[in-house]
């Protein structure tokens, strides 16, 4: 057998570039005459805004420390031991840089057994431990915590997750198995799946204490002080810990059951980590921490050498690092300062973007319409947001006055827009009313000012044509809720310059919104995709096959919602307006559904009641359904809907809409909500052989979103 240091050792070499975290040891004098103490602090070196990690070096680094502290321990020279991490951070987990470095299943399981081994430490010492959870603690950051006597939080904690499922593993050094056995099975189950498969929910430092993880909650001010005034009086035994009993029956099975359920409704099979995770929930139930530690081990190890955790990974880096840097734009230097912020409508989507743009620029920002009405409605809209988020004490009466006066309407563009810096058009989805628009503004707006578009599907370039100044015209498509989905498409067209689209840029970052480079091409990326898709599936309807088989034959795919349920979101009357669009530009590959005209036409919403809370088919819209009589099986439309999806994004990747398939990628997970573990589209298609069956050729090399050869 080898030994740990062996096994970190190895898994070191396999990973040169390592940010070490060093575990340093100092020792105190606990208030009270309660002893002397080791307190341990995890500390990379760097500021918070690197984050302490656990690679294999880090690992060995604590066991250094661990090993001290043993000795200190058993030769009865300190009284306990404490655990903390630098400001703002107390550590985030493993580091998958190293993960995705990993080529063989046994030294993927060196990894997992290398962390229990060492953390496995802190909980077999002479004397009671602490861990004192002082800022961001995630993963691995979370499970050290877990195998110490006792924990802290600080108030301030802004982020306190076990991750790991969302990104396609499962909490493998003592999460799966201790978890449920200190906050009881339900709660468990809540934090590790419920909230992973959230969109990776984090939890404030109050929920932390709540849910019984951390026996004391401090302010973050003097929050290590505090704690060690508290670890004084638990060691002389004035302040007990008193902890529910974890009920090992009916509703252990029954939290494990919630899990299975919230998985399927999430991932629908499709992936293996929330099951693996709710295995070693499952089985946790007998107290055995070690068989959970070994069920965890092989999990992680089987996990790490399979596709959905490299895709998740990816899928993590595409959102943490290009989306940050988004590729092709240009400098930042040429960027020109917005200090006015112009936006043409008040409808619903107009004053969304100017709630977005007031809260994030905090610039006047002036809306326009046809008449007063729908002016002072769209204001109105806007001061009612303002109104909820004082409620929520998310701002205070101060900065809402300050919003408020902030956003204005005016009838007249000349009044509003002359001084404006950057103006937005949200109007009807038609060429000649956004020409039109655009005439009006540029004749009113200063020469400088950045004209943006925020149409779905028009050609960027076409509705600059008519203008005398088209380079400064960009397209700035925003997805629907625009405060939920970060994707912001920025598009452009043939004559836009660089300074215009650098401005647009910066802007977009400001927004917090994650943008991505388009060239101006039908629909873009996420409608061009989604339409294709949605088309594929409208079209084995018309041909004859049942609408719930062609809604279950993607259920594989885990997207957040089925075809037709998105449809209904989107509003069939737009996904018919759009898939016309692509029916003209590209008349062989989209089609415009007779069925879904016929929906429109009858003013239906969608294609489902919710009577009995569930979707069915809506009787009126069954009637209205004219089919043929080919009807397909789940898997056969499964591969045609795939083989469309392919096809369209290989030719927009030869087209250059983007500059590589990351990009196609990233849209589709931050714009629609595609799924981490899939990576977006790219690796799922390229892992189910769809890629070079259709194109003759795998859109991601290999090793990227994949186990390296």
């Amino acid at each position: 057998m080898s030994t740990t240091a062996e096994l970190l050792k190895g898994a070191a070499a396999l990973f040169p570039d390592e940010v070490v975290t060093q575990a340093h040891v100092r020792h105190l004098e606990l208030p009270f005459g309660a002893g002397r103490f080791a307190l341990i602090t995890l500390d990379n070196g760097l500021d918070h805004t690197k984050p302490t990690t656990f690679g294999p070096q880090s690992l060995a680094n604590l066991d250094v420390a661990i090993s001290q502290v043993e000795a200190e321990a058993a030769a009865g020279d300190i009284v306990g031991v404490g655990l903390t991490g630098k400001p703002f951070i107390f550590a985030v987990g493993a580091d998958l840089k190293g993960v995705e470095l990993l080529k063989t299943h046994e030294d993927a399981l060196a990894i997992g057994k290398g962390g229990h081994d060492v953390f496995k430490r802190l909980s077999a010492l002479a004397v009671p431990t602490f861990a004192y959870y002082n800022g961001a603690a995630m993963g691995g950051g979370v499970e050290v915590g877990l195998h110490c006597t006792y924990r802290t939080v600080s108030q301030a904690i802004p982020a306190f997750s076990l991750p790991e499922v969302f990104l396609g593993l499962v909490p493998g050094w003592g999460g799966c198995a201790l978890l449920p056995n200190l906050i009881g099975a339900e709660r468990a189950v809540s934090v590790i799946i419920e909230n992973s498969l959230n969109q990776n929910k984090q939890l404030k430092g109050k929920q932390v204490y709540e849910l019984g993880i951390a026996d004391a909650i401090f302010e973050g001010a003097d929050f290590l002080e505090q704690s060690l005034i508290w670890t004084a009086s638990v060691l002389k035994g004035e302040i007990k810990i008193e902890r529910a009993e974890i009920d090992r029956g009916e509703a252990w099975d029954q939290a494990v059951a919630k899990g299975r359920f919230i998985a399927d409704s999430k991932v629908h099979g499709a992936a293996p980590a929330a099951y693996r995770a709710l295995e070693i929930i499952e089985a946790a139930k007998s107290g055995d921490l070690q068989a959970g530690f070994d069920a965890e081990d092989k999990a992680l190890a089987d996990l790490i050498m399979g596709g959905e955790l490299r895709s998740g990974i990816y899928a993590f880096n595409l959102v943490q690092k290009r989306g940050k840097r988004p590729a092709g734009a240009p400098s930042k230097d040429l960027a020109r300062p917005v200090t006015k912020v112009g936006v043409v409508g008040a409808g619903l989507m107009a004053s969304q973007l100017a709630l977005l743009f007031l809260r994030r620029l905090e610039v006047p920002v002036v809306l326009t319409d046809i008449d007063q009405e729908r002016i002072d409605k769209g204001v109105g809209y806007v001061h009612a947001e303002i109104d909820k988020l004082l409620l929520k004490s998310r701002i205070n009466q101060d900065k809402a006055n300050r919003l408020k006066a902030l956003v204005t309407g005016s009838l007249d563009k000349a009044a509003g827009f002359s001084d404006a810096d950057f103006v937005i058009e949200a109007v009807f989805e038609e060429m000649g009313v956004k020409q039109q628009v655009f005439a009006e503004v540029e004749a009113v707006a200063p020469a400088h000012a950045i004209l943006a578009t925020n149409t779905s599907s028009l050609s960027v370039s076409e509705m600059a044509s008519k203008l005398k100044h088209p380079e400064r015209v960009v397209g700035f498509h925003f997805f629907n809720p625009v405060a939920v989905l970060p994707l912001l498409e920025i598009v452009r067209g043939e004559k836009t310059d660089d300074a215009s689209l650098a401005t647009a840029f910066g802007v977009a970052k400001k927004l917090k919104k994650t943008a991505v480079l388009v060239k101006d091409a039908p629909a873009f990326v996420v409608n061009r995709i989604l339409t294709r898709f949605m088309g594929e599936i409208q079209n084995v309807i018309d041909e004859g096959t049942p609408v719930a088989v062609a809604e279950k034959a993607v259920e594989p795919l885990g997207l957040p919602m089925s075809p037709l349920v998105l449809l209904e979101l989107v509003g069939p009357a737009i996904g018919l307006h759009v898939s016309e669009t692509l029916n003209r530009s590209f008349p062989d590959r989209f089609t415009v559904s007779p069925n879904l005209a016929a929906v429109v036409k009858a003013g239906k919403r969608g294609f489902y009641v919710y009577d009995s809370g569930k979707p069915e088919l809506d009787p009126e819209v069954a009637a209205l359904l004219v089919q043929g009589d080919v009807v397909l099986t789940e898997e056969q439309v499964r591969a045609r809907v795939l083989d469309a999806v392919a096809q369209e994004i290989g030719l927009m990747l030869d087209e250059g809409v983007v500059a590589e398939a990351q990009d196609i990628d990233l849209c589709l997970i931050t714009g629609a909500g595609w799924p981490f573990h899939l990576g977006g589209v790219t690796p799922y298609l390229d892992r189910e052989g769809v890629s070079e069956r259709v194109n003759g050729k795998r859109f991601l090399a290999a090793g990227v979103a994949s186990v390296p050869a």
